[in-house]
């Protein structure tokens, strides 16, 4: 008897588990089939999506020219200061005239003898052919005089050359402007050294055109190939704050400049030129300046907001069949607890860029194809549900891409949170849209 009792007790406790698990395991699946991820909607439209590309740099002329010296001498006389304006062979500065004055007249002395020279020579060359023609002298005599007259020649040449050489030396210790423009570095004061050379000289002076500014900028490698020379750019520079300047690019390197190289952090750009269009008076060579390159524009197109578009892997449809088949007992194992195979099958699948719309159950009551979609749930009269559309973008602006596939104007589509589109939703998810009717899921709202 006692035996009977226990053994009814344990059936009894027996039952009772088997009918907890069956109410955990119905609770869990009418909670996922009946609370809804709150979302954000918006219709879609036509409208406009400009493609820009964006790089910051500096400021600089377009011309700017470097006064150095040629010779070695000191400074005795800066006739101008900086931000002075002078034109083309203005006198600028002065430098020590001694030794080259010397030389100078050295060389001049030395033309003048040659000179002298000649003239002797070529008196006696005269008389030398006019005794010759009365048989007076030999023909080697005559030949002698000849020669000393080409000699003579030849060292007036020498002569006249290093007197052009010193000639040259001495108009360098006066350095006057090349072209016109703002004086807009002196890098030299009177008294100090001037190292001149032909290799390695000191800059004196830097004189630049500051009516034609350019920005050079570092373009990534990855967006330079849509950047192209007379693309319309959007200049602002940091010293004209809510100001905004029209420039145009005027040339883009040819070759690459990369920083860390072989590490990491290794950034590959190339050096774009844009030339401004307005200068500001008060532009200066060195100012801070970010310039938005527009690529493309496309008018009148299809476009979504940028957080709209995610990636799911390609065959989610068969995917999610296969759960069915399988027998997936509650949305936490569909998510999280694949088996070894099924994570070894992701990563072998590519992903796609998908968005995800909106539609409600009087679209889909006879379309058996979304019910197995949704693992044999039935589709609920008055629910609404998030359809996954695969689509192909175009180009993108600061905030929408381009549709070029995949979507049709007024479409509804869902545009948050960023959590939902990018790890909640799948395809016939449940959605409540905010603002409407219905109670939210708190857990669902942005974090």
């Amino acid at each position: 008897m006692a035996k009977s009792k226990k053994n009814k007790k344990k059936l009894w406790i027996i039952i009772a588990g088997v009918v907890v698990i069956v109410a955990f395991i119905a609770g869990n699946l009418l909670k996922s089939d009946t609370e809804a991820i709150s979302v954000d909607t918006e219709e879609v439209k036509r409208q406009t999506v400009i493609h820009k590309v964006n790089g910051s740099g500096i400021i600089q002329p377009e011309v700017e020219v470097k006064i150095s010296a040629t010779i070695s001498a000191w400074i005795t006389d800066i006739t101008v200061e900086e931000g002075d304006y002078v034109s083309k062979g203005q006198h600028l500065i002065s430098l020590d005239e001694k030794q080259v004055r010397a030389s100078y007249n050295q060389a001049r002395s030395s033309v003048k003898s040659a000179r002298a020279s000649l003239m002797q020579v070529k008196a006696q060359k005269e008389r030398a052919e006019s005794l010759f023609k009365n048989d007076l002298i030999s023909q080697e005599e005559l030949e002698s005089i000849t020669a000393q007259n080409q000699l003579a020649e030849s060292q007036l040449e020498q002569a006249l050359a290093g007197f052009s050489s010193q000639e040259d030396q001495l108009s360098k210790t006066r350095i006057v402007a090349p072209q016109s423009g703002t004086v807009a570095k002196i890098n030299k004061e009177v008294g100090e050294m001037a190292l001149g050379s032909m290799f390695q000289a000191d800059v004196l002076m830097i004189v630049a055109d500051l009516s034609k500014m350019e920005i050079l900028v570092d373009v990534n490698e990855n967006d330079v190939v849509s950047v192209a020379v007379g693309d319309t750019t959007e200049i602002e520079i940091d010293a004209f704050q809510d100001t905004s300047f029209i420039g145009v690019v005027s040339e883009i390197a040819h070759i690459a400049e990369t920083q860390s190289l072989g590490t990491q952090e290794q950034v590959t750009n190339f050096e774009v030129k844009v030339r401004m269009l307005n200068v500001p008076e008060s532009t200066r060579p060195g100012m801070s300046a970010t310039a938005d390159i527009i690529t493309d524009v496309k008018e009148n197109v299809i476009a979504i907001p940028i957080q709209c578009l995610t990636v799911r892997q390609e065959g989610w449809e068969e995917e999610a069949e296969r759960k069915q088949s399988r027998g997936s007992k509650a949305k936490k194992s569909d998510d999280s607890n694949d088996s070894e195979e099924s994570i070894d099958d992701k990563k072998k699948k590519e992903m796609i860029e998908v968005v995800f719309v909106t539609s409600d159950k009087t679209e889909d009551n006879n379309d058996e194809g979304e019910k197995s979609k949704r693992r044999g749930k039935p589709l609920k009269k008055g629910n609404m549900y998030a359809k996954i559309r695969p689509v192909k973008v175009g180009i993108s602006s600061e905030d929408h891409y381009e549709i070029l596939e995949g979507l049709a104007e007024g479409d509804k589509i869902i545009t948050g949170s960023y959590k939902a589109i990018s790890r909640d939703l799948k395809h016939m998810s449940v959605v409540e849209v905010k603002g409407g009717n219905g109670k939210k899921n708190d857990k669902d709202e942005d974090e």
